[in-house]
């Protein structure tokens, strides 16, 4: 059955970290920012039906919650503890295979992956979030911010700012970070 083993805060006001007792997806990282976007996931699919809810991100041992500025943790809590106790786990959409690495995939944009996955991602799913390097056009690397980083003020602007620090510095002064 799963439980909560503890909640986090996260930089993000309206978003709670759930960290769980077992394990949901081995590698696979999953966000939701509306009801819709959930409708073939039957546990996000579950979570949007808790009032306040506006997005889900979910990955290992952890589930990102945003609620509505007008819902409280009151209205939320509780209900989604109840359903971890009746949710079954057979029920999660198996995980896709990992693509394979793309051998033409650029040199750059493998080593800016590998140290995203070593220094930025461990930190922000700490945080309840997750992050998605969507391309690199030229020396502009466009991320994506997932769970409690996707609508964080600290996203939008410290967090930006250190990525883009640590790829100029490890890897070329001349890239740029955006995010898209």
């Amino acid at each position: 059955m799963l439980q909560v083993q503890d909640v986090d805060l996260t930089p993000n006001p309206n978003a709670l970290k759930f960290v769980l007792n077992e394990k949901l997806l081995e590698h696979e990282k999953r966000q939701y920012s509306n009801r819709d976007a959930a409708k073939d996931d039957p546990f996000a699919k579950g979570i949007f039906e808790i009032d306040g809810v506006v997005s889900i991100f979910y990955m290992d041992r952890f589930v990102s919650i945003e609620k509505s500025q007008t819902a409280t943790w009151g209205m939320i809590q509780r209900p989604f503890i109840n359903f971890l106790k009746t949710f079954d786990t057979q029920l999660l959409p198996k995980e896709k295979e990992r693509a394979p690495i793309n051998e033409d995939s650029s040199v750059m944009l493998k080593k800016i992956n590998q140290l995203i996955d070593e220094r930025v991602r461990p930190v922000l799913a700490n945080d309840g979030g997750g992050l998605e390097v969507l391309g690199l056009d030229g020396n502009v690397v466009t991320i994506r911010y997932q769970g409690a980083c996707g609508s964080c003020p600290s996203s939008i602007s410290a967090t930006l700012t250190a990525i883009a620090g640590l790829l100029k510095r490890d890897i070329d002064p001349s890239l740029e970070v955006t995010a898209g």
